[in-house]
């Protein structure tokens, strides 16, 4: 059993350089004993469903995260009907791991709206929480939850990437090598996604 597992929650619509990096980040930093990767079926806080398959998206954050020994790819959301709420995978987890350190990890920018999240309340009581700083972000919670968050701010080099700038560099026929693993790039390439 683990002693201590990073959570790593996200549409990974596509996954890229900074998800693995926060996660390594997490991993290296708080001696963690693995990292869940949960793509989400669908996020609460995104308007439209994801643009790529959940095979796909599945498939995609194996390939990203293929170096990563420590790395578990968890499809507990992915088949879970309606919205993915982050609670209902944290009270799974508290249940399936009860004496493990649970830590979520997210980036400035959900932290930001951390207060926003279904049973925010209850989140916070489940798990830790880890941010990575990401375009000058404030890494401060939110004042309304700030009292019930336990919060470490995690180092590591800026990944200046995004899902959404990657699917419109996609669409557009541009290069994204420096934000996409290279094994993910391949298979967008083999699948034509992101193409229309």
């Amino acid at each position: 059993m683990p002693a201590a597992i990073g959570i790593l929650g996200g549409t990974f619509d596509p996954p890229h350089a900074g998800h693995v990096a926060a996660a390594t980040a997490a991993w290296k930093q708080l001696g963690l004993d693995e990292v869940r990767i949960i793509p989400a079926g669908q996020a609460p806080l995104r308007s439209g469903a994801p643009q790529a398959s959940a095979p796909d998206r599945v498939a995609m954050c194996r390939l990203a995260f293929t170096d990563c020994p420590w790395a578990v790819v968890d499809e507990r959301e992915i088949g879970r009907a309606g919205t993915s709420w982050s609670v209902e995978t944290a009270r799974e987890l508290a249940e399936e791991f009860p004496d493990a350190l649970r830590v979520w990890i997210l980036g400035a920018d959900q932290l930001a709206r951390l207060d926003r999240w279904k049973d925010v309340a209850e989140l916070c009581s489940l798990v830790e929480f880890a941010v990575l700083s990401r375009d000058g972000i404030s890494t401060v919670p939110p004042p309304t939850i700030a009292a019930l968050i336990r919060l470490t701010v995690l180092k590591a080099p800026a990944v200046q990437v995004s899902s959404t700038a990657l699917r419109e560099a996609l669409r557009r026929g541009d290069s994204t090598r420096n934000g996409l693993p290279l094994g993910v790039a391949r298979h967008i390439d083999e699948r034509s996604l992101y193409q229309a």
